[in-house]
Order: structure tokens, then C-alpha cells, then sequence
């Protein structure tokens, strides 16, 4: 790979994931805090549970990113779709940073060379720029939901996290 590409993908993906982490940190700080835990239905994540989630997972697939299988054994992917009893926000939002730190400390200690090195998801052989890849869209349609659901909640007076829509007076 040409070291201008994928310097410049190493960059990308950086502020990319920065952009995704400040579009769900303004929805979360839009959202009361009952908001954050309540399921629209039985099946629905609440937003306390796609945190825990996407912390756990950062945890797990950044935590020795280039040594070890991106599943890491002591992982309860299950359990993080159930918000335990004692579970309060600050707890959440200190493994969300965490989770983020550990991701951002792994894409940034990256070098251009370990792009087209092999790395394994619960097995899978993936090259370094698929596994980012992966995470990447994984992290986007989480915070997503985050968005949605922080707006839903927010009602009327949700403030706009980007552009808002033009107003016809």
C-alpha cells in the first residue's frame, strides 16, 4: 500500500471514529437520565445497553489489537444487552470512555506496515484495514440508534446535531 494512502486512511479512520464518538457523547448529553435506560419495547436496546455494548466490544476487539483474537475469552457478549442491577450512568460512561480510549490508542499506535497484517475476529483471518473496517460500520450504526433513540426521547426539544433541516416560515 502507498504510505500517502494509507497514512491518509489511518487519518481518516481516526477522525471518523472521533466524529462518531462526538455525535453519540451531544445525543447522550440531550438525553435525561431515566430516558438513557428506558426500552421503547421488549426488543428494543435502551441507549444504557448500546453502551454497555459498544464498550464491551471496544474492549474486547482493541484490547491487544495485532496479538490476539479480537473476541477475547473473558468477554460476556450476552450480558451486555442486559443492564445489571447497580449499573448507573456514570458506571456506563466510564467504560464507554474506556472502550473509546482503547480504540483510539490502538488506530493511533498503528503503523503503515501493519495495515495488510493479519488479525482474527473469533477466528476469522481478517487484514488489519478489514477489521477496522468492520469495527468502524459497527461503531456507526450503533451510534446511530444512539441518535435516534436520544431523539425520540428529546421530543421537540431536541437540538440538532448537525445541519438542521430548513424551516419554511
Amino acid at each position: 500500500m502507498d504510505d500517502r494512502v494509507g497514512a491518509a486512511y489511518l487519518a481518516e479512520v481516526a477522525r471518523a471514529l472521533r466524529q462518531y464518538k462526538t455525535l453519540a457523547d451531544r445525543a447522550v448529553a440531550q438525553t435525561a437520565p431515566e430516558a438513557i435506560f428506558r426500552h421503547l419495547d421488549g426488543e428494543a436496546n435502551s441507549i444504557a445497553v448500546l453502551i454497555q455494548h459498544m464498550a464491551g466490544n471496544m474492549r474486547s476487539r482493541w484490547t491487544d489489537f495485532l496479538t490476539t483474537d479480537g473476541e477475547k475469552p473473558d468477554r460476556n457478549r450476552d450480558a451486555e444487552f442486559e443492564v445489571g442491577p447497580g449499573t448507573d450512568l456514570a458506571k456506563l460512561l466510564d467504560a464507554w470512555e474506556d472502550g473509546w480510549r482503547r480504540t483510539l490508542g490502538a488506530i493511533e499506535a498503528l503503523r503503515l506496515d501493519d495495515l495488510l497484517r493479519e488479525v482474527r475476529i473469533r477466528g476469522e483471518p481478517l487484514t488489519v484495514v478489514q477489521a477496522i473496517e468492520r469495527q468502524v460500520c459497527h461503531y456507526a450504526y450503533h451510534v446511530g440508534q444512539i441518535v435516534l433513540l436520544a431523539k425520540h426521547a428529546r421530543g421537540a426539544a431536541w437540538e440538532p446535531l448537525s445541519t438542521p433541516r430548513r424551516r419554511r416560515a
